[in-house]
Parts: C-alpha cells; sequence; structure tokens
C-alpha cells in the first residue's frame, strides 16, 4: 500500500477524478459584463415578400433574411442583453415578447422568430412612418425605458403618403434611442402576390394597387386636371399608374424618417455590422452574470491525462526492461 501511495500516477489520477467531481458540482463564479436591451419590430406587411435579397446563395424574400439575420444575432448577444420582439402592419405595432434574457430564454426566443410569419397581419395598408411612431411610444412604458429600439422595415409605404398628412415625431423624439434598419434590394422588383390561405397566385398588378394617395386633401390642389372637384374629386378624376405594385429598400426615406425621429439609420447585410451599430446606440448596460469554470475544469482535467500518458510513455521508453503493467518492478522485493 505504502508503494502506491508513492506512485506519482496515482496521485495524477486522483487529481484527474477530483477535477471530474467538481465539475458535476457545476462550480460557477461571477462577473460583471455589458448586455444590450433591446427590442426588435419586424415589418410583415406584403411587401416583405419580395424576394431580392441573397441568402445562402439564393434569392429569398426580406422576411424570411430578417429572420436568419435576428437568429444570429440572437445567438451572438452577450449573456446579459435582453431582446424583445414585436410586429409591425397596417399603422400600428405590437409587442410579442417583453424584452428578456437571451441565454436563459434563447430558445423561447428563437421559436417566436421562426413563427413570425406575413400571415400575421392584421390589415393590408402599410404606414411605416406611423408604424414607427407607434413603436417609438411603446418603448415609452417604464418596463421598456432605455430599451434600443430595432426597426426592420423595408420602407414601402402601401398607399402612398400624402405629404399634407406626414406623420410628426416631435412628441417622442429624442426619449428612443435605436435605429431603422432596412432591408431588401435597390431593384424595383415585383411583389408575390398570395391567396388567403397563402397559395402564390403570381405578382400584383398595376391596377391591383393605388399609386397615389387619395386620402385627405391635397397639398396643392389640381385645379387644372381633368374630373377634379373641390369636393368629390380633389385628387382629380384621372386614373394614375405608376411603379407602386414593384418594390425596393427605401433607403432615403428611411434616413428621412430617422432624422425626423432623433434615430439612425443601419443597412441590414451581416450581423457583424448589425452588433457594431447596437454598440454604436450606447445602450449598454452592466450586469452581473454567473461564470460557468466547468469548460475550464475540463480543459485541466484533460490536460492531466494528456500529460500522464506522455510521462509514461517517456518513462517506459527510458526502461525498456521493466515489466509491463501500471507499477515499475524497479524496486521489487528481494
Amino acid at each position: 500500500m505504502r508503494r502506491h501511495l508513492q506512485d506519482w500516477r496515482m496521485w495524477l489520477l486522483v487529481t484527474v477524478a477530483g477535477v471530474m467531481v467538481a465539475i458535476l458540482i457545476r462550480p460557477h463564479g461571477w462577473r460583471e459584463r455589458p448586455g444590450y436591451p433591446l427590442v426588435a419590430v419586424l415589418d410583415i406587411t406584403r411587401s416583405m415578400n419580395t424576394r431580392d435579397v441573397i441568402l445562402g446563395g439564393r434569392k429569398v424574400d426580406r422576411l424570411s433574411f430578417a429572420k436568419d439575420r435576428l437568429r444570429r444575432l440572437l445567438r451572438q448577444l452577450p449573456c446579459g442583453s435582453t431582446l424583445g420582439l414585436g410586429l409591425f402592419t397596417e399603422r400600428r405595432s405590437t409587442l410579442l415578447m417583453l424584452p428578456v434574457e437571451v441565454c436563459r430564454h434563447y430558445y423561447e426566443l428563437s421559436r417566436v422568430i421562426d413563427r413570425i410569419d406575413w400571415r400575421m397581419a392584421w390589415a393590408a395598408d402599410s404606414r411605416i412612418a406611423k408604424g414607427l411612431h407607434d413603436a417609438m411610444g411603446l418603448l415609452q412604458y417604464p418596463e421598456l425605458k432605455g430599451t434600443g429600439l430595432l426597426f426592420i422595415t423595408d420602407g414601402h409605404e402601401a398607399p402612398p403618403v400624402n405629404p399634407r398628412y406626414r406623420t410628426r415625431f416631435d412628441d417622442v423624439k429624442g426619449q428612443v434611442k435605436g435605429f431603422l434598419v432596412g432591408v431588401g434590394g435597390d431593384t424595383p422588383t415585383p411583389m408575390p402576390k398570395y391567396d388567403e390561405s397563402g397559395k402564390p397566385q403570381g405578382f400584383y398588378r398595376p391596377e391591383d394597387v393605388p399609386h397615389r394617395s387619395t386620402f385627405g386633401e391635397p397639398l396643392k390642389a389640381p385645379t387644372d386636371q381633368p374630373g377634379f372637384h373641390p369636393r368629390n374629386a380633389p385628387f382629380g378624376g384621372e386614373w394614375v399608374l405608376g411603379q407602386e405594385h414593384l418594390s425596393f429598400l427605401h433607403a432615403d426615406y428611411l434616413r428621412q424618417l430617422g432624422e425626423e425621429a432623433g434615430l439612425g439609420f443601419h443597412r441590414l447585410r451581416t450581423v457583424a455590422e448589425l452588433l457594431a451599430a447596437i454598440d454604436r446606440l450606447g445602450v449598454q448596460r452592466l450586469t452581473t452574470q454567473p461564470w460557468d469554470w466547468r469548460p475550464w475544469l475540463a480543459a485541466l482535467a484533460l490536460l492531466l491525462l494528456t500529460g500522464l500518458y506522455g510521462l509514461v510513455c517517456w518513462q517506459e521508453r527510458r526502461t525498456p526492461l521493466a515489466k509491463p503493467g501500471f507499477y515499475s518492478t524497479d524496486n521489487k522485493e528481494k
């Protein structure tokens, strides 16, 4: 027994066993880490079905691209960050989830992102400016104060906005940090059309969509146009044909909205660029997070076992006449 206790190899194995037991206890410490409190509001209007962005080497619709980037962002946000999820359609924004910690609730957040679908829209119009204002209003609630806003959209207003009734942001400007995240291509592209069950029905044609606003009063009455009537036809009586059945990323319009609302603009490409933009928002919070020691202890156990194996091999080369076995017979009893 004394001979066993004097063998360094046994003590190395005992140490490795002790380290493995420590791993089973799940030891951890605590450290302060910066986290990002965020709410992502995703545009689910029909123009987001336009296929003009590349994902995995093929063209996909904007909504799928935005969801993929959100999932990747979720994986790369540091523990201690919080993420809430919302939807925009018509002129309203609504929250699906209040912000929750991204590491403890990764599964729930990823499942919600996966299930977001354009058919969840409760109306067909797309009033981007009003939806942005509504989203900024949501972030005025006490539990959302100090949260950064990511408003993800292509900027396609449908029907077109009457300049006389543009949304004003005076009541919320400067009270929310965030930016509009633009998604989409630069080339006007046909918008897919679907029936009530979600089956494709080709693309929207010029006669399927309005090409000008006929709401309220015009900014300047077109008195010289045929069919004009100050009460019954204040925009004139002629049919206007444009390109509203085609869609592209309205980056300039989103930049303008960002300036009016006190927000920035970021074109969605890679998650690394998106994270860098989030870091510049200045919404970081220091949070105390558990620091798991198990990976380090596992590495120590592996290092000890590797060292044990290497030393035993080295010793056997130095003593080739020794009998095989766990213990050397150099000091065998006479």
